[in-house]
């Protein structure tokens, strides 16, 4: 009876296949470090004696199962390293993983992770902007930035007018100023002395 596979660093490319919930048995699956693509195919809720799962560094897409709560056993769980979506489902042993289950798929939302749950997909919010840039910055950090900005200025502002009006600050608005002649150590401007 096959009670554990690991075709892990295998460099497997294409879909988990639905056949694999036929597996009743099955206590360990590790399918991490391919080139896996597609979703989680949602018969691997059926493999209620699964105790460890670890899909980690692939290409997955779309949402995490919901028939994935159903499994009680499961005590290890790794989806880090995709390109999961959504909302990670709440309930039995889903609300034991941590974070790190998780990272590296931007588009993953809710508990345990420190994006909250949202209504919104989250990439909606880039197209709902207009822009069409994977860059995208909170109001705190433009917010941080301005004040940043405005502290300077007016440090920088408080020094030149208590200083009066400093050289260095004349020179770079005003520019050198041309024409001037220096005076000699004899006193007069000029090549020499007049007789």
């Amino acid at each position: 009876m096959l009670t554990s596979i690991d075709l892990s660093n295998n460099q497997f490319q294409g879909e988990i296949p639905e056949v694999i919930g036929r597996l009743n048995s099955l206590e360990g699956l590790n399918l991490s470090y391919n080139n896996l693509s597609g979703h989680i195919p949602p018969s691997v809720g059926n493999l209620t004696s699964l105790e460890w799962l670890d899909l980690s560094s692939n290409k997955l897409v779309g949402k995490i199962p919901e028939k994935l709560v159903d499994l009680t056993f499961l005590s290890v769980l790794n989806l880090s390293e995709n390109q999961l979506e959504g909302q990670v489902p709440q309930g039995k042993q889903f609300n034991t993983f941590e974070n790190n289950s998780y990272e590296g798929n931007e588009w993953l939302y809710g508990l345990p992770l420190s994006k909250v749950c949202s209504n919104h997909d989250p990439r909606q919010l880039l197209k709902e902007d207009g822009s069409n840039s994977s860059i995208s910055f909170g109001w705190k950090v433009v917010l941080m930035g301005y004040g940043c900005g405005l502290m300077f200025g007016m440090v920088v502002g408080y020094v030149v007018f208590q200083t009066g009006k400093p050289k260095w600050f004349v020179t770079l608005v005003e520019g050198p100023k041309h024409g001037r002649r220096k005076k000699s150590k004899n006193g007069f401007g000029g090549k020499g002395r007049r007789i």
